[in-house]
């Protein structure tokens, strides 16, 4: 989106007085880039992601729009990037790995603990508010949906793979089942539930699409 050159000194243009040294323009940079990432998190909570405007983001962070739309082409792009970050720094409170699916030999406990840590995500009010407006702008525009499949979700879907792959060796699975239709068992229902407001979502409703996926539904 075009927008016209302020005549107004932005936060990321300020000279320095004579005789004192220049401001590192990086960490400046940082500054902004961080109080704008944290400004439209909390727009989306507080008034919801319609709601949440450029202007309301730059007014929030303390910066100029032009400022915003300098790193950023719409409020969308804004909010799947600070995202992005809040998911990076949520990480230390995964623990030393956290992006390692565990393998305990049990497979119907190890998807049962990584459903669980979902739904705690998924109930934390720092990532529902932004992660349902990201789901929902996703389904109208292809492009942002793409992304956010590619950055949020693909690196989560290959620890499923991952995870059935070795499960198949060890002889728990079919060697026949494709592992990317098979984790939908688990991923798909939870996500309907959850975005749609189908009912609860739950330890009990996660252990449950476990059982159900990995014994079926027919008598044996």
């Amino acid at each position: 989106m075009a927008v016209q050159k302020s005549t107004q000194p932005s936060p990321d243009s300020t000279q320095p007085a004579p005789g004192k040294p220049a401001p590192d323009s990086t960490r400046r940079s940082e500054k902004s880039r961080r109080a704008i990432y944290d400004a439209a998190l909390a727009l989306v909570v507080e008034v919801g992601y319609p709601k949440t405007t450029v202007e309301g983001i730059a007014a929030r962070a303390g910066v100029g729009k032009q400022t915003i739309y300098r790193w950023w082409s719409s409020k969308a792009d804004v909010l799947m990037e600070a995202f992005l970050d809040l998911a990076e720094r949520s990480v230390p409170e995964a623990g030393p790995e956290p992006y390692v699916f565990p393998d305990t030999g049990d497979l119907a406990a190890d998807l049962k603990a990584v459903l669980r840590a979902t739904v705690d995500e998924l109930r934390d009010p720092r990532f529902e508010a932004p992660s349902r407006a990201l789901a929902a702008e996703g389904v109208v525009n292809e492009q942002l949906g793409r992304e956010l499949v590619a950055k949020l979700l693909q690196p989560s879907l290959d620890l499923y793979i991952g995870r059935l792959r070795a499960a198949q060796e060890a002889g728990q699975v079919r060697p026949e089942i494709d592992p990317r239709i098979a984790l939908e068992f688990f991923i798909s229902p939870l996500a309907q539930r959850w975005l749609q407001h189908t009912g609860p979502i739950s330890y009990e409703y996660t252990d449950t699409l476990v059982d159900y996926a990995l014994h079926g539904l027919a008598p044996r």
